[in-house]
Protein backbone atom coordinates (compact mmCIF):
# COMPACT_ATOMS: atom_id res chain seq x y z
CA UNK A 1 0.00 0.00 0.00
CA UNK A 2 1.32 3.44 -0.93
CA UNK A 3 1.04 5.15 2.48
CA UNK A 4 1.78 8.65 1.22
CA UNK A 5 -0.92 8.39 -1.43
CA UNK A 6 -3.44 6.90 0.99
CA UNK A 7 -2.91 9.55 3.63
CA UNK A 8 -3.74 12.41 1.29
CA UNK A 9 -7.44 11.63 1.67
CA UNK A 10 -9.62 9.97 4.27
CA UNK A 11 -10.54 6.32 4.75
CA UNK A 12 -14.02 5.09 3.94
CA UNK A 13 -14.48 3.85 7.50
CA UNK A 14 -14.24 6.84 9.86
CA UNK A 15 -14.75 7.03 13.62
CA UNK A 16 -17.86 8.91 14.68
CA UNK A 17 -16.50 9.72 18.14
CA UNK A 18 -12.84 10.43 18.87
CA UNK A 19 -11.53 10.94 22.41
CA UNK A 20 -8.09 12.36 23.15
CA UNK A 21 -5.76 12.28 26.15
CA UNK A 22 -3.76 15.41 25.37
CA UNK A 23 -0.44 14.43 26.91
CA UNK A 24 3.08 15.81 26.62
CA UNK A 25 2.69 19.56 27.04
CA UNK A 26 5.23 19.72 29.86
CA UNK A 27 7.81 17.59 28.06
CA UNK A 28 7.27 19.58 24.87
CA UNK A 29 8.13 22.74 26.81
CA UNK A 30 11.09 21.16 28.60
CA UNK A 31 12.59 19.99 25.31
CA UNK A 32 12.57 23.65 24.23
CA UNK A 33 13.87 25.07 27.49
CA UNK A 34 10.50 26.64 28.29
CA UNK A 35 8.39 26.59 31.48
CA UNK A 36 5.63 23.98 31.73
CA UNK A 37 2.89 26.59 31.37
CA UNK A 38 4.28 27.52 27.96
CA UNK A 39 3.64 23.92 26.96
CA UNK A 40 0.06 24.09 28.22
CA UNK A 41 -0.51 27.28 26.24
CA UNK A 42 0.92 25.66 23.12
CA UNK A 43 -1.31 22.65 23.71
CA UNK A 44 -4.36 24.88 24.02
CA UNK A 45 -3.51 26.65 20.78
CA UNK A 46 -3.12 23.27 19.07
CA UNK A 47 -6.61 22.27 20.16
CA UNK A 48 -7.98 24.89 17.76
CA UNK A 49 -6.26 23.14 14.84
CA UNK A 50 -7.51 19.71 15.87
CA UNK A 51 -11.09 20.95 16.26
CA UNK A 52 -10.97 22.41 12.75
CA UNK A 53 -9.60 19.13 11.43
CA UNK A 54 -12.39 17.18 13.13
CA UNK A 55 -14.99 19.45 11.52
CA UNK A 56 -13.30 19.03 8.13
CA UNK A 57 -13.06 15.24 8.53
CA UNK A 58 -16.73 14.93 9.47
CA UNK A 59 -16.08 13.59 12.97
CA UNK A 60 -19.25 14.16 14.98
CA UNK A 61 -18.00 13.89 18.56
CA UNK A 62 -14.68 14.94 20.08
CA UNK A 63 -13.98 14.39 23.77
CA UNK A 64 -10.81 15.89 25.23
CA UNK A 65 -9.22 15.24 28.61
CA UNK A 66 -8.45 18.77 29.73
CA UNK A 67 -8.05 18.51 33.52
CA UNK A 68 -8.44 15.44 35.72
CA UNK A 69 -9.59 15.20 39.34
CA UNK A 70 -6.00 14.15 40.12
CA UNK A 71 -4.47 17.24 38.46
CA UNK A 72 -5.32 19.26 41.58
CA UNK A 73 -2.24 17.62 43.09
CA UNK A 74 0.07 19.49 40.72
CA UNK A 75 1.99 22.59 41.90
CA UNK A 76 -0.38 25.43 42.83
CA UNK A 77 1.09 27.85 40.27
CA UNK A 78 0.60 25.32 37.48
CA UNK A 79 -3.01 24.64 38.50
CA UNK A 80 -3.70 28.37 38.67
CA UNK A 81 -2.11 28.86 35.28
CA UNK A 82 -4.21 26.09 33.76
CA UNK A 83 -7.38 27.70 35.10
CA UNK A 84 -6.41 31.03 33.58
CA UNK A 85 -5.71 29.35 30.24
CA UNK A 86 -9.19 27.81 30.24
CA UNK A 87 -10.71 31.22 30.93
CA UNK A 88 -8.72 32.76 28.08
CA UNK A 89 -9.75 30.00 25.69
CA UNK A 90 -13.44 30.55 26.40
CA UNK A 91 -13.08 34.30 25.97
CA UNK A 92 -11.02 34.16 22.77
CA UNK A 93 -12.32 31.05 20.99
CA UNK A 94 -15.99 30.83 21.91
CA UNK A 95 -17.37 33.04 19.14
CA UNK A 96 -15.43 31.21 16.42
CA UNK A 97 -16.41 27.80 17.78
CA UNK A 98 -20.03 28.89 17.84
CA UNK A 99 -19.81 30.12 14.25
CA UNK A 100 -18.31 26.78 13.19
CA UNK A 101 -21.32 24.98 14.65
CA UNK A 102 -19.44 23.45 17.57
CA UNK A 103 -21.47 22.54 20.63
CA UNK A 104 -19.53 22.69 23.91
CA UNK A 105 -20.41 20.25 26.67
CA UNK A 106 -18.77 20.06 30.08
CA UNK A 107 -18.00 16.58 31.40
CA UNK A 108 -16.95 16.69 35.04
CA UNK A 109 -17.61 18.70 38.19
CA UNK A 110 -17.98 22.46 38.34
CA UNK A 111 -17.62 22.34 42.11
CA UNK A 112 -14.14 23.38 43.15
CA UNK A 113 -13.75 25.82 40.28
CA UNK A 114 -13.84 29.52 41.05
CA UNK A 115 -17.24 31.16 40.45
CA UNK A 116 -16.03 33.20 37.48
CA UNK A 117 -14.81 30.11 35.64
CA UNK A 118 -18.03 28.28 36.47
CA UNK A 119 -20.04 31.13 34.91
CA UNK A 120 -17.86 31.11 31.79
CA UNK A 121 -18.24 27.36 31.34
CA UNK A 122 -22.01 27.45 31.82
CA UNK A 123 -22.30 30.44 29.50
CA UNK A 124 -20.34 28.64 26.76
CA UNK A 125 -22.52 25.55 27.13
CA UNK A 126 -25.68 27.64 26.93
CA UNK A 127 -24.56 29.69 23.93
CA UNK A 128 -23.71 26.65 21.81
CA UNK A 129 -26.44 24.26 22.96
CA UNK A 130 -28.22 24.21 19.57
CA UNK A 131 -25.10 23.55 17.47
CA UNK A 132 -24.62 20.08 16.03
CA UNK A 133 -21.78 20.12 13.52
CA UNK A 134 -19.32 18.89 16.15
CA UNK A 135 -20.07 17.98 19.76
CA UNK A 136 -17.02 18.94 21.81
CA UNK A 137 -17.02 17.30 25.24
CA UNK A 138 -14.50 18.92 27.55
CA UNK A 139 -13.58 16.59 30.40
CA UNK A 140 -12.55 19.18 32.96
CA UNK A 141 -12.25 18.31 36.65
CA UNK A 142 -13.12 14.79 35.56
CA UNK A 143 -12.13 11.30 36.69
CA UNK A 144 -13.42 7.99 35.39
CA UNK A 145 -13.62 6.25 38.77
CA UNK A 146 -15.32 9.27 40.30
CA UNK A 147 -17.82 9.28 37.45
CA UNK A 148 -18.72 5.63 38.06
CA UNK A 149 -19.05 6.12 41.81
CA UNK A 150 -21.32 9.13 41.30
CA UNK A 151 -23.46 7.13 38.86
CA UNK A 152 -23.86 4.31 41.40
CA UNK A 153 -24.81 6.77 44.15
CA UNK A 154 -27.41 8.44 41.93
CA UNK A 155 -28.93 5.09 41.03
CA UNK A 156 -29.16 4.17 44.69
CA UNK A 157 -30.83 7.48 45.50
CA UNK A 158 -33.32 6.81 42.70
CA UNK A 159 -34.13 3.48 44.27
CA UNK A 160 -33.10 1.38 41.28
CA UNK A 161 -33.45 -2.30 42.15
CA UNK A 162 -30.33 -4.43 41.47
CA UNK A 163 -32.13 -6.73 39.02
CA UNK A 164 -33.20 -3.68 37.00
CA UNK A 165 -29.62 -2.50 36.40
CA UNK A 166 -28.44 -2.93 32.82
CA UNK A 167 -25.51 -1.52 30.88
CA UNK A 168 -27.91 0.71 28.97
CA UNK A 169 -29.50 2.07 32.15
CA UNK A 170 -26.14 2.59 33.84
CA UNK A 171 -24.89 4.59 30.86
CA UNK A 172 -27.74 7.08 31.33
CA UNK A 173 -26.32 7.95 34.76
CA UNK A 174 -22.88 8.76 33.41
CA UNK A 175 -21.71 12.30 32.67
CA UNK A 176 -21.59 11.42 28.97
CA UNK A 177 -25.23 10.28 28.85
CA UNK A 178 -26.61 10.76 25.35
CA UNK A 179 -23.19 10.59 23.71
CA UNK A 180 -22.13 7.39 21.92
CA UNK A 181 -19.09 5.61 23.32
CA UNK A 182 -15.81 6.64 21.68
CA UNK A 183 -14.80 4.63 18.63
CA UNK A 184 -11.20 5.77 18.86
CA UNK A 185 -9.17 6.97 21.85
CA UNK A 186 -5.89 8.73 21.10
CA UNK A 187 -3.10 9.30 23.60
CA UNK A 188 -0.20 11.50 22.61
CA UNK A 189 3.38 11.64 23.99
CA UNK A 190 4.17 7.92 23.93
CA UNK A 191 2.62 6.99 27.27
CA UNK A 192 0.51 3.82 27.19
CA UNK A 193 -2.07 4.03 29.95
CA UNK A 194 -5.67 5.24 30.22
CA UNK A 195 -5.15 7.55 33.22
CA UNK A 196 -8.68 7.29 34.61
CA UNK A 197 -10.27 8.51 31.38
CA UNK A 198 -13.67 7.24 30.18
CA UNK A 199 -13.18 3.90 31.93
CA UNK A 200 -16.70 2.64 31.23
CA UNK A 201 -17.16 4.24 27.84
CA UNK A 202 -13.87 3.05 26.31
CA UNK A 203 -14.37 -0.64 27.12
CA UNK A 204 -14.47 -1.53 23.41
CA UNK A 205 -12.80 1.52 21.92
CA UNK A 206 -9.83 1.23 19.60
CA UNK A 207 -6.70 2.85 21.05
CA UNK A 208 -4.02 4.75 19.21
CA UNK A 209 -0.76 5.68 20.94
CA UNK A 210 1.66 8.08 19.32
CA UNK A 211 5.02 9.44 20.55
CA UNK A 212 4.07 12.88 19.23
CA UNK A 213 3.62 15.45 22.00
CA UNK A 214 0.20 17.07 22.03
CA UNK A 215 1.32 20.56 20.86
CA UNK A 216 2.68 18.87 17.70
CA UNK A 217 -0.33 16.61 17.10
CA UNK A 218 -1.72 18.37 14.05
CA UNK A 219 -4.20 17.63 11.28
CA UNK A 220 -1.87 15.16 9.57
CA UNK A 221 -1.26 13.29 12.82
CA UNK A 222 -5.02 13.01 13.26
CA UNK A 223 -5.28 11.72 9.70
CA UNK A 224 -2.76 8.98 10.56
CA UNK A 225 -4.82 8.04 13.61
CA UNK A 226 -8.08 7.69 11.68
CA UNK A 227 -6.35 5.64 8.99
CA UNK A 228 -5.03 3.33 11.69
CA UNK A 229 -8.56 3.05 13.06
CA UNK A 230 -9.96 2.23 9.63
CA UNK A 231 -7.71 -0.83 9.44
CA UNK A 232 -8.87 -2.30 12.76
CA UNK A 233 -11.26 -5.25 13.02
CA UNK A 234 -13.61 -4.29 15.86
CA UNK A 235 -14.85 -7.51 17.45
CA UNK A 236 -16.59 -6.36 20.65
CA UNK A 237 -15.55 -9.60 22.31
CA UNK A 238 -16.87 -11.71 19.42
CA UNK A 239 -15.23 -13.65 16.61
CA UNK A 240 -13.94 -11.64 13.70
CA UNK A 241 -16.26 -11.48 10.73
CA UNK A 242 -13.26 -12.60 8.67
CA UNK A 243 -13.15 -15.88 10.60
CA UNK A 244 -16.83 -16.75 10.18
Amino acid sequence: MDEEKTLTGLPDHMPDHVAVIMDGNGRWAKSRGLPRLAGHKAGTENLRRVIRACVEFGIRYLTIYAFSTENWGRPADEVSGLMNIIKDVIEKELDELNQQGVRLCHVGHLEGLDPELQRKVMGAVKLTENNDRLILNIAFNYGGRDEILCAVKHMMKDGIEPDKVTSELFSTYLLTAGTPDPDLVIRTSGEMRISNFLIWQSAYSEWYFTPTYWPDFDKEELRKAVFSYSQRDRRYGKVSSKEV
